[in-house]
C-alpha cells in the first residue's frame, strides 16, 4: 500500500482560488485575457518512506474541454456538460532524493513567449508542458514549453478549473526517459516506482461569471 507525502504550497490554502501570480493567464479590467505572473509557487514535501532515491513533480487540469470549437469565443460558452481531459502544467523528473521542496519562482517567472526549455535543471529534469501543443501553429507563441506554466482555462468556460500539484516519491534514482518528454512519458515511466504521493489543490477561472 502506497504512503502519503504530506504537499504544502506557500501561496494558497489547499483547495482554494489560485491567485494570478501563479497563473499564466488572469481576467483583465477590460476584454477577456491578460498576462499572469506565471511564477512557479513555491512547494515543499515530507513524509518519504524508507527507499526513496528520488522524486516526481506533475501538475494537471483534469478540466479542459474535449473539443476546442467554442473556447474562448465570443457569444458563445463551453458547456458544463462537456466531456474533460487532462491538460499537464508542471513536468519534473528524476529530482534528488535531498531536495525536498523548490522555491517559488525556481521553475517560471513569466510567460515565456516560445516556451523554456526542457531537460536537466539543478532541481531535477524538466519535460514538456502541455502548451507546447496548444500554441502549436501560432507564429507569435509557438515552440516547446517545459517546466512550469500556469493556469489559464478558456474565459468562456461554465466550470471552475481544479489544479493538482502532485508530488511522487520513487524507489529509483533515475526514470528511463528519452531527452524530449512529457507528462505521459513520466507517468508510465513511474509506473512500479511510486512508493508514496501526495497532492496540494488549486481552483481557478477566467471568466469572470464563475467563481475560482
Amino acid at each position: 500500500m502506497k504512503k502519503s507525502l504530506n504537499v504544502s504550497i506557500d501561496g494558497w490554502n489547499n483547495g482554494e482560488h489560485i491567485p494570478a501570480k501563479f497563473a499564466f493567464g488572469k481576467i483583465p479590467e477590460t476584454g477577456h485575457f491578460e498576462l499572469g505572473g506565471n511564477t512557479s509557487p513555491a512547494i515543499a514535501w515530507d513524509g518519504a518512506p524508507e527507499g526513496t532515491k528520488s522524486y516526481a513533480i506533475i501538475c494537471h487540469d483534469p478540466d479542459v474541454p474535449s473539443v476546442a470549437d467554442d473556447v474562448n469565443q465570443e457569444e458563445k460558452f463551453v458547456s458544463a456538460d462537456l466531456p474533460r481531459v487532462n491538460f499537464y502544467h508542471w513536468v519534473l523528473a528524476d529530482i534528488p532524493v535531498d531536495i525536498t521542496s523548490l522555491a517559488e519562482g525556481v521553475a517560471s517567472q513569466a510567460v515565456t513567449p516560445r516556451g523554456k526549455p526542457s531537460g536537466k535543471k539543478d532541481y531535477g529534469l524538466a519535460g514538456l508542458n502541455n502548451y507546447t501543443q496548444w500554441f502549436a501553429g501560432d507564429p507569435d507563441m509557438e515552440g516547446n514549453y517545459a517546466d512550469y506554466d500556469g493556469p489559464c482555462p478558456p474565459w468562456n468556460d461554465s466550470i471552475v478549473h481544479h489544479y493538482y500539484f502532485t508530488v511522487y516519491a520513487l524507489n529509483t534514482e533515475k526514470l528511463e526517459l528519452n531527452e524530449i518528454f512529457d507528462a505521459n512519458d513520466v507517468i508510465k515511466a513511474i509506473e512500479n516506482h511510486v512508493v508514496a504521493e501526495g497532492s496540494w489543490m488549486g481552483t481557478y477561472s477566467m471568466n469572470p461569471d464563475v467563481e475560482g
